[in-house]
């Protein structure tokens, strides 16, 4: 039932969509643990040394960021969050607030762009990119920080590869002038193997790619049913460090409802 931090990158856009995807994944998850519950038990590969997990559940030799960062991140939304909802609840209204306010044309536009930018410097500065967990994955969290901040944290590591994902698709069909939607049709039965696929992948990033692929049209619901299934998020990096084997199980396990559900939503409504 696990979708990660993608859910909120579907809930802002499409969010009854994201609510249906939700609604499957918990119905798909319940029925498919209570399989294996009877299978195998409750205790099937659990590790039996006493290993304490972290506090926040992330691996240990990932250090939280410097508190000053954190603070100015949590500074940073906790002043644009009023005009950015403003601003957010104008667009869904089909309101130009440029006209609206008697702005230049294109000034929301820019002031976006502006913070965008610097919520994706924010992230980019707030952490040392060593490996392929902390590219990935969200920012350890603080046990000072506070509200702000362990959402600022978390809302710039998804704006982060959010436009990192729409920018890759915008400027290969720029500078190649190809289009990726009619490449993909071309491969339309793969589409929801390779959702399921990437859902194997630990953390949150490749799964913000596989939404971001869906919400520009690129691939169909049936991949994003797959992914969304099969993905475990960040939680399969603990998982990993403390039960490789029970993680690699699991992780396989949820490949097999994912498959079926996106499969089967494919052949019958695609």
């Amino acid at each position: 039932a696990t979708m990660g931090d993608a859910a909120f990158l579907l809930l802002a856009a499409e969010p009854s969509t994201a609510l249906a995807v939700i609604a499957v994944g918990f119905v798909v998850g319940l029925i498919s643990g209570m399989i294996v519950d009877r299978l195998h038990g409750t205790a099937f590969m659990r590790p039996v040394r006493d290993t304490q997990s972290t506090a926040d559940g992330h691996s240990r030799h990932i250090a939280p960021i410097s508190e000053p960062v954190s603070r100015l991140q949590g500074r940073f939304w906790q002043w644009l969050l009023l005009p950015a909802s403003a601003i957010a609840i104008l667009g869904s209204l089909q309101i130009d607030p440029d006209q609206l306010f008697s702005l230049p044309a294109n000034t929301t536009n820019i002031a976006g762009a502006a913070a965008a930018l610097c919520a994706m410097l924010l992230w980019a500065t707030s952490r040392d990119i060593t490996d392929y967990e902390s590219a990935v994955s969200e920012d350890p969290k603080a046990r000072t920080a506070n509200l702000f901040q362990r959402v600022a944290q978390d809302t710039n590591f998804v704006t982060s590869w959010v436009i990192g994902a729409f920018l890759l698709f915008e400027l290969t069909i720029y500078w190649t002038g190809i289009n990726l939607s009619e490449i993909f049709a071309n491969w339309a039965l793969l589409l929801p193997l390779m959702g399921v696929a990437i859902g194997l992948l630990p953390g949150c990033g490749p799964q913000i790619l596989v939404t971001s692929l869906y919400l520009s049209g690129s691939i169909p619901l049936s991949a994003q049913l797959g992914n969304a299934i099969s993905n475990d998020g960040d939680a399969l990096f603990p998982a990993i460090a403390l039960a490789p084997k029970a993680a690699l199980v699991a992780t396989l396990y949820s490949s097999v409802p994912a498959l079926v559900v996106a499969y089967g939503y494919f052949i019958f409504f695609e």
